[in-house]
């Protein structure tokens, strides 16, 4: 019969696991990081799939029918949704799209004329007016576009765009009909030994990050009834309704979504705007926008949804911006959690209310 381990020796073994744990850890950070560019689509459609699968179990057991059929209609609702709102998104967009550009030096020229009247402001020791500023800009503008730099970076977002869509929704239908077999590949990685540590990971994390992506779409619903309010409501601009909802899935990319958002709602707030108290009311209003969600509602949300402090959730963000950009803006509130998950198991102690 084999001895039981006496204290001493479980502390060292406890310790052997722990230096493991944080080498692989090391590693594993070392690694993303040198990828990290092209993580984006694999984070979205892992997370959307995330969310999904739970339906997608209820289906199969409630229809008695085979998981992936089922897994494949859940995806071909999800691409009719996405066709739904391009059909309806697309056109609006394209149309403001091509009056911004054909109209932009009456964009910039307009404000400027509400603030200055028929009045010159001087620039650089010389006297100039709003159209004359105008005239400046818009050239400055083109002279950048028509660069050969500029048209290859142009080109390359916008290519990278589409594949990178295309991508995502490849890897979602792969992570809706085989995610089983991705987590059983990736606990296979590790030794024999650790396995059933791993699972047990896996099964204390597995709810707290349901609940912080559901906090994420928690998040972009208020972004949009937000929006909708300011621009809607407050500001009374055209296509508010779409301003709105764009708004909210936007917030889906942090940093870059959120900027993105402001710029196109701001131009449609520019065009429309009467006099120079327009643009100001939008400034307040995008102002007040942007701190309520990532001041207030964001972090309290998602804090609550990971049984995290809001403070840590806006460290995370913050930090993980810094390290790695739009990507590990997106990822660092779920290392947090599972990181968090992982020592508590080590350790032997609760992570927290789940």
């Amino acid at each position: 019969m084999n001895k039981p381990a006496d204290p001493e020796t479980k502390a060292v073994a406890k310790g052997v696991d722990l230096v493991a744990v944080l080498l692989i850890a090391f590693a594993g950070f070392v690694f993303f990081y040198l990828i990290h560019l092209v993580l984006l689509p694999f984070i979205f459609s892992a997370g959307v799939a995330f969310v999904l699968t739970p339906a997608v179990d209820w289906l199969a057991a409630k229809l008695r029918a085979p998981r992936t059929p089922v897994a494949l209609a859940v995806f071909v609702v999800v691409l009719g949704l996405l066709g739904l709102v391009g059909y309806f998104a697309i056109p609006v967009m394209l149309t403001e799209i091509m009056h911004v550009v054909g109209n932009l030096q009456g964009l910039i020229e307009q404000p400027l004329k509400s603030l200055l009247g028929d009045g010159k402001v001087l620039i650089f020791g010389q006297q100039l007016s709003a159209d004359q500023i105008a005239v400046m800009l818009v050239d400055k503008l083109r002279g950048l576009a028509e660069q050969a730099n500029g048209v290859f970076s142009l080109v390359a977002m916008a290519f990278g765009g589409v594949f990178g869509f295309f991508l995502t929704l490849t890897l979602l239908a792969y992570f809706l009909t085989g995610g089983r077999k991705v987590i059983r590949g990736v606990v296979w990685i590790f030794p024999p030994a650790w396995r059933p540590s791993v699972w047990q990971i896996l099964q204390r994390l597995r709810p707290i990050l349901f609940r912080y992506f559901v906090g994420i779409l928690a998040v972009i619903v208020y972004a949009s009834g937000a929006a909708y309010l300011g621009l809607g409501v407050f500001l009374k601009l055209n296509y508010a309704a779409f301003l709105a909802v764009l708004t909210g899935i936007l917030e889906v990319l942090p940093v870059v979504g959120p900027g993105l958002s402001a710029v196109i709602a701001g131009l449609a707030a520019v065009e429309q705007a009467k006099s120079v108290w327009g643009i100001v009311l939008y400034v307040i209003y995008a102002s007040a926008l942007r701190l309520s969600i990532d001041q207030l509602v964001g972090p309290l949300v998602l804090g609550n949804a990971g049984r995290v402090h809001p403070t840590l959730v806006i460290f995370c963000f913050l930090a993980g911006g810094a390290l790695f950009g739009v990507v590990g803006v997106v990822l660092a509130v779920p290392l947090a959690l599972t990181v968090r998950v992982t020592l508590a198991t080590i350790y032997e102690e609760p992570a927290g209310p789940e």
